[in-house]
């Protein structure tokens, strides 16, 4: 059940930090752009699309969704990274499969005090650390009659610009985001059944809107200092 491949969840997270009157210490140093390195800065709506399939495992199975959209917005400076609305589904918009089915639905949205983080060094090929903070999903697995879990928390994940060879999916020139084995944990409102942790593995495309306001997401976006 945990298999609650909410492994949508894109995962991603790590609280925003503020100092009283100082500006975030993630938010100095990092751009977002349109397209390209040299580009204008970009601040507005954002999408995240599930590439290939999201899975979740844990001590008792594990299972997957083929399909993930999640939409928010971000500001230039990597600050205020917040998910409005987020959808996880199995192939033609059904349960996600695996050991069992899960239906799974986003909580207490928006998730907000996310961010993007240039990484100078670029640990392990990454450009970037993408955060999607305070986020809660709700899994109703098909078993025992259905058992409800809910997972939530913050995770921290990879983040690769369209250029770099060594983001996750090479076949998709789109800016990406990579959750690789990271834990979830149970969160209050679970069945008993439910194991305490779960690990997910992700990828996501990210774009932002060409046309402020349109709800078309076809703007390339590029993390640079």
């Amino acid at each position: 059940m945990a298999r609650i491949r909410q492994t949508a969840i894109v995962g991603t997270a790590a609280l925003a930090v503020l100092a009283a009157g100082v500006a975030p210490a993630y938010a100095a140093g990092t751009t977002i752009r349109k397209g390209s390195a040299t580009a204008a800065a970009y601040s507005g709506k954002v999408q995240a699309s599930l590439l290939g399939t999201a899975t979740v495992s844990s001590s008792i199975g594990s299972g997957s969704c083929s399909q993930s959209t999640m939409t928010g917005s971000i500001n230039a400076d990597g600050s205020a990274l917040n998910v409005s609305a987020a959808t996880f589904t199995g192939t033609g918009g059904g349960p996600c499969s695996g050991s069992t089915s899960s239906t799974i639905t986003a909580q207490n949205l928006p998730w907000t005090g996310g961010n993007v983080t240039f990484d100078p060094a670029h640990t392990g090929g990454r450009d970037a650390t993408v955060t999607i903070a305070n986020f809660k999903v709700k899994a109703v697995v098909d078993i025992f009659g259905g058992i409800t879990c809910v997972f939530g928390g913050n995770l921290t994940a990879n983040g690769y610009n369209g250029d770099n060879g060594s983001r996750p999916v090479t076949t998709s020139s789109d800016a990406q985001v990579g959750v690789k084995n990271a834990t979830v944990s149970k969160q209050s409102g679970s069945s008993f059944l439910c194991p305490s942790t779960a690990t997910v593995t992700a990828t996501y495309a990210l774009r932002g809107e060409a046309v402020a306001g349109s709800g078309t997401y076809n703007q390339a976006l590029y993390v640079t200092s």
